[in-house]
């Protein structure tokens, strides 16, 4: 029997704050998960801050990283470290897109050992959600609301991962949106609490992406200025407009005036 664990006090924790909800504001116990849920995430919200702004600034700098990555090709352990100085020098985290996902594990089985002890120990009041959920401390697969949960979870985790992983490479990409469907049949061994904890976060995540995509619609990323053979050069855009202007009348004026050649017409002999 484990006596203490890294996630004791993250578990009295979350159960102070589900019993502060549940007695002093009067939620059931189901919404008082959904409450904390929306809690944790508003304590997240600095590092989430961090993490639209480090992927902002990637996809800002993608083509320059593309080239890095071609440049050097053959050498990975090259590529690397030219990948590491070039984010250093733009401040990029290429990790802050983790963050709020890794801190929210110890969160995610915190929580599970919470429920575990409600089964064992029901609490005072009804452990049902919206006349659907029988009981939140039952195994997902248990009843057949578990598995509209699940479907439910596996549509909000792709949509949450379709808005936040922008910056992701296409397979990498793909990979992420097809893992819930297998993350499902871990899931049901869970109680439904749990999933209706990870649901909600879910979709937390999805308006926050739909909320950032239309800020960065708002304020669009400076892209480079293209320039082609016809574009002057900055060394003359930096002397000056005046100074470019007055150089071709001045090679006008130094410039020596020919005769002009006129034509006569030869008269007709008589």
């Amino acid at each position: 029997m484990i006596l203490f664990s890294p996630l004791t006090p993250i578990e009295h924790l979350l159960r102070d704050v589900l019993n502060w909800l549940h007695a002093s504001i009067g939620l059931p116990w189901a919404w008082a998960i959904v409450a904390l849920t929306i809690i944790v995430r508003i304590v997240l919200v600095p590092l989430t801050v961090r993490q639209i702004h480090s992927m902002q600034r990637m996809q800002a700098h993608m083509p320059e990283m593309k080239s890095i990555q071609q440049k050097y090709k053959a050498d990975k352990k090259r590529q690397q470290e030219e990948l590491m100085k070039f984010y250093r020098e733009n401040q990029i985290n290429p990790a802050a897109s983790c963050l709020p996902l890794l801190l929210q594990i110890p969160v995610f089985f915190a929580l599970y050992f919470v429920l575990r002890e409600f089964s064992k120990h029901p609490p005072s009041g009804s452990l049902s959600w919206l006349y659907i959920v029988p009981d939140i401390t039952a195994h997902a697969n248990a009843h057949w609301s578990g598995y509209l949960l699940l479907v439910i979870y596996a549509a909000s985790q792709i949509a949450s991962t379709y808005f936040m992983s922008a910056t992701m490479d296409k397979t990498q990409r793909y990979v992420m949106m097809v893992l819930p469907v297998f993350f499902i049949t871990f899931l049901l061994r869970f109680p439904m609490g749990l999933v209706i904890y990870w649901v909600t976060t879910n979709l937390w995540t999805v308006g926050q992406g739909l909320v950032t995509r239309r800020l960065t619609q708002r304020t669009p990323l400076a892209q480079p200025q293209r320039r082609s053979s016809r574009t002057a050069p900055k060394t003359d855009e930096a002397a000056g407009d005046g100074a470019a202007k007055t150089e071709p009348a001045q090679a006008q004026a130094a410039a020596p005036r020919q005769p002009r050649k006129v034509k006569r017409k030869k008269r007709a002999r008589r």
